[in-house]
Formats: C-alpha cells, structure tokens, sequence
C-alpha cells in the first residue's frame, strides 16, 4: 500500500501543472490628438492593429504573460485616436517540457489573456466617446505556428525565459 502511495505521489509531482493565478492590466494609454474637431467629421475610419507578447519566468513556475493591443484608428489621413493595453497574467507552469512550454506561453496564456483585453481596449475607445471597437477573435495558435517557422527559416532557435 505505501509503495502505491508513493507512486502515486511521485506522478502528481512529475504531472504537468497549469493554473491561471492572477489577470490584470499592466499599461493603459489613449490618446485623442485631433478632439474636438475629429467628432464633427464625416466618420470613416480605418483601423490598425499591433499585436505583441512576452513572456517572463517568475520564482517557483510561475510566469508573467503580457499581451499587449495597440490600435490607430485614422479619419482619412488624420489620427483620430490611438490606444494600447498591456493585459497581463500570472501562471503556474510545471512539468512541462521545453516545446509544451513554449506553445503555452506563446499562445494558449495569449488566448485565455485576449478576452480582457479587448474588453479593456473597447472600453477605454468609448469612453473616449468613439464607436465600440470590437475586435475580431485572435488565433494565436496559428501565429505562434507562423513565428515557430519564421524563426526555423532565420535559424533561430525559440527561448522560453
């Protein structure tokens, strides 16, 4: 029964682990140039979005995710408003192998941290009174796919931090 017991102990030790332990906003910023004369404008906007992750190892497993929105939304030729989130979260990873790790912190913490961000950016675009910004879903499965083979083709090598 003790050797069962041990066993057992062993395998939760050695079993990949992965626990959201903590979501929050690390950087908000807009900016409206162009108020109060952008409002009075026929309004036909064109959107530009960057996108952008990083990935830091903390103490003890855990790793801080910080994706990061940045948004300009052009009038024409002018800048109606630019506004960038900075949504971070804080994970606990264990046991996972150098691949594993890499795909989870590059796109599955992106896919869970993406909802609040765009809710924040959203928010923050109307409360700068310009219409809803609604994002389309992000795959960031197929980006990280797409940056795994940027990086073989450059002869890079991905680096978990």
């Amino acid at each position: 029964m003790t050797d069962q017991q041990n066993t057992a102990a062993s395998e939760e030790e050695t079993a990949p682990q992965f626990s959201l332990q903590r979501i929050y906003v690390r950087d908000l910023s807009f900016e409206a140039p162009k108020s109060p004369a952008i409002f009075r404008q026929q309004w036909e906007p064109s959107v530009g979005l960057d996108l952008n992750t990083r990935q830091k190892a903390l103490e003890n497993d855990f790793h801080e995710v910080v994706l990061t929105l940045s948004v300009t939304v052009k009038n024409g030729e002018e800048v109606a408003f630019i506004a960038e989130v900075q949504q971070a979260g804080i994970f606990l990873i264990k046991n996972l192998d150098a691949p594993s790790m890499s795909h989870t912190l590059g796109a599955f913490c992106p896919n869970i941290l993406f909802p609040y961000a765009r809710e924040a950016l959203d928010s923050l675009v109307t409360r700068g009174s310009f219409p809803a910004l609604m994002l389309a879903p992000v795959n960031f499965d197929a980006l990280y796919a797409q940056e795994l083979q940027r990086m073989q083709a450059a002869g890079e090598t991905p680096t978990v931090q």
